[in-house]
């Protein structure tokens, strides 16, 4: 059984019972703060087709309810430690979560299109700041268990998607439901998760801790951008995915309930990859891990460009498992690779940046080509290519400093 008390804390040798409990009440922070970060944007695609007839619009337009929070997940990322080291990290995460649970709130009472994204907008934010610095969080509280951590993290983030992609379309389609109640009912996350955050913040506050120092951005490692275009590619497989999965197989024939059963299938699997890929890589080097998840990313889309309606609930498990491995191997790469929580949380913050700035035009482009060609045919082929790029980029994936290169971030 793993030992989760963080080794190197000052007295865990001589730690109280107390004290031996407050890692528990970091992960289970972590966990219900996971669990509130996907729902916002995967609870869309199982009622994307009724949002698009409901207010009229395409395939584009409404590839931006999933493009917009991926956008800004990504142009948020980098300012989010500044934001950090100014008023605090718990303050900053509590008034993130505060804003995911208004937005979502709103978003199920948009009375036109325009609201309607501006509260996404609001979504994608939240989101984007609070997921920034859980990394960090991390970092400092459990550096000899990093990537079994974020494994459990990534878990409980595929977690709420598993939960939002099998519920949402049955509530919607319900006698007492729609798609506003549908989406609208995940807000609910939010008064668990703020809750929890605040008990971290209270233990926090009983422990001294020294003022962050500034770590520059690691713009000139060749490493960090590798890094990033990895995770790059599998958000940007992944968002596709979820924002049009349901919508491919309704087009198929399949109901709302069956389309967002594809949809909770891969979200399932994903969610079992997230954890099993954390806890099977145990060395820095992930390289192998990171090709295996390739390989299966791509297999499983082949198969789908192929024939997608020979075995769907298989073709898109194996293609969640090369995602969910990736995803979960990806996020824990930043911290295989820096010393300390800043440098951590700059990585971090990079990675999210270039990653999810390119995983936004998945949703776009897939949405795009659908409505060029009238089929999905050609958007699967797309992200075939994309999976490839994965494959491709695996072999260069080991820790800089393993070859000798300094840890420091803007090296």
């Amino acid at each position: 059984m793993h030992d989760l008390t963080p080794r190197n804390a000052p007295g865990a040798q001589h730690a109280t019972a107390s004290e031996r409990a407050s890692p528990w009440v970091a992960i289970t922070a972590i966990v219900l703060v996971a669990i509130d970060l996907r729902p916002g944007i995967v609870s869309i695609g199982p009622v994307l087709p009724a949002i698009r007839e409901h207010f009229a619009l395409t395939h584009s337009v409404a590839a931006l309810m999933t493009t917009i929070p991926d956008f800004l997940m990504g142009l948020l990322a980098l300012p989010t430690p500044s934001l950090a080291r100014r008023f605090g990290r718990d303050r900053v995460v509590i008034a993130a979560l505060s804003l995911l649970l208004v937005s979502m709130a709103a978003r199920a009472f948009a009375p036109n299109a325009l609201i309607l994204l501006l509260a996404t907008a609001g979504v994608g934010a939240g989101i984007a700041i609070a997921g920034t610095l859980i990394a960090g969080f991390i970092k400092a509280s459990f550096p000899t268990k990093a990537a079994l951590l974020m494994g459990i993290y990534a878990m409980a983030l595929s977690t709420g998607s598993t939960a939002s992609a099998a519920l949402t379309g049955p509530v919607a389609a319900g006698a007492f439901g729609g798609w506003r109640e549908a989406i609208g009912m995940w807000a609910l996350l939010g008064v668990i998760a703020i809750p929890a955050w605040l008990v971290v913040a209270r233990g926090a506050h009983r422990a001294p801790s020294l003022p962050a120092a500034k770590v520059a951005l690691p713009v000139r490692n060749g490493t960090a951008w590798r890094v990033a275009l990895y995770f790059a590619f599998d958000n940007f497989l992944f968002y596709a995915f979820v924002s049009w999965t349901a919508s491919i197989y309704r087009e198929a024939g399949f109901s709302t309930s069956k389309a967002g059963l594809v949809l909770a299938t891969f979200t399932a699997a994903f969610t079992v990859a997230t954890f099993a890929f954390g806890w099977r890589s145990k060395s820095e080097d992930r390289r192998f891990w990171l090709l295996l998840c390739g390989l299966l990313t791509t297999a499983g889309i082949v198969s789908l460009a192929l024939a997608p309606m020979a075995a769907p609930f298989v073709s898109v498990s194996v293609a969640a498992l090369g995602l969910g491995g990736g995803f979960s191997l990806g996020m824990t790469l930043p911290l295989d690779n820096t010393d300390s929580v800043e440098s951590a949380n700059t990585w971090t913050a990079f990675v999210l940046t270039v990653g999810y700035l390119i995983a936004a035009f998945g949703p776009l482009s897939v949405g795009a080509l659908r409505d060029a060609s009238s089929s999905f045919g050609s958007s699967l082929w797309l992200m075939c290519a994309v999976s490839a790029g994965m494959v491709a980029l695996a072999p260069f994936l080991q820790p800089h400093r393993s070859r000798g290169v300094g840890s420091q971030a803007g090296r």
